[in-house]
Parts: structure tokens; C-alpha cells; sequence
């Protein structure tokens, strides 16, 4: 699986139209399955993204993570996060899980990311989405496991 995380001071989703997800501080999650993926990647990945310190102490370092912060979870699919641009100027995507294992494998996330941290929103699995997000610092960590 890939995430490429965006540590924000809000963030949300929108589908047509309709907020359907928001948070303030917390992370933004562009959540990819890739193809050979398993639960186990998606956990190990969670538990790796809910541990990272990556939010400021009192001190302005970095040594705090969105756990400790009491920050949100904004958890969007995006499948384009498993793109190929080796061989020429269209995107090939092939990497991408199939989308009944790449549904399976988000919802997976959602799930134990709400069973672990007491904020969680999120998009919608294959719909056309609208994301809105102040990114603080900026801080964007791409992260595969």
C-alpha cells in the first residue's frame, strides 16, 4: 500500500456538492491499495502513520504525532497514487489493486483506523472527489509498506 500523508489545520471532502468528510489538525491520507496487497500491509502501514511524529512540540520540533496531538484522520482512496510514467506521458495503472480488492483493502483501513483513533472521516471509495485542505508547515510524507 502507498499513503502520501498531509499534515493539515483542516481538510474535507466533497461529493457533489456535499461535504461528506472534514476535519481540522490532524492528517490527510491518500490511500492506495497496490496489487499483491494484503490487511497486514494496510495495519502495519496504519499503525506506522498513527505513531509518526511529524507534529511540533513546544519546542517548534517535530517530535509529536497525531495521536498525541488528538488530531483527525481524513482518509481518501486514490488510486492514481499507484502510477507509472516510465514509458511516456499517459499514467499507466497498472500497480492499482483491482478495485473489489482495492475497495476490501480501504474500507480494511477505515475500519481499524476507527477501532484505533477516535476521529476518522473519509471520501468515497470511487466516486469524483473534491478535496479542500490547508496544509500546515507544508508537511507531506509519502509513506509504503
Amino acid at each position: 500500500m502507498k499513503l502520501l500523508l498531509q499534515r493539515v489545520r483542516q481538510a474535507q471532502v466533497v461529493v457533489e456538492g456535499e461535504t461528506i468528510g472534514a476535519i481540522d489538525r490532524g492528517l490527510l491520507a491518500l490511500v492506495c491499495a497496490e496489487r499483491g496487497d494484503t490487511e497486514e500491509n494496510a495495519d502495519k502501514l496504519l499503525a506506522k502513520m498513527l505513531k509518526l511524529r511529524i507534529f511540533s512540540d513546544e519546542a517548534g520540533k517535530m517530535n509529536l504525532s497525531v495521536q498525541d496531538v488528538g488530531g483527525g484522520l481524513l482518509l481518501v482512496s486514490q488510486f492514481t497514487l499507484a502510477a507509472d510514467t516510465s514509458g511516456g506521458n499517459r499514467p499507466g495503472f497498472s500497480g492499482a489493486a483491482a478495485p473489489e480488492d482495492g475497495r476490501r483493502l480501504y474500507d480494511h483501513f477505515v475500519a481499524r483506523a476507527r477501532a484505533l483513533h477516535p476521529v476518522v472521516a473519509t471520501g468515497r471509495f470511487a466516486a469524483d472527489m473534491q478535496v479542500h485542505l490547508v496544509n500546515d508547515g507544508p508537511v507531506t510524507i509519502p509513506m509504503q509498506g
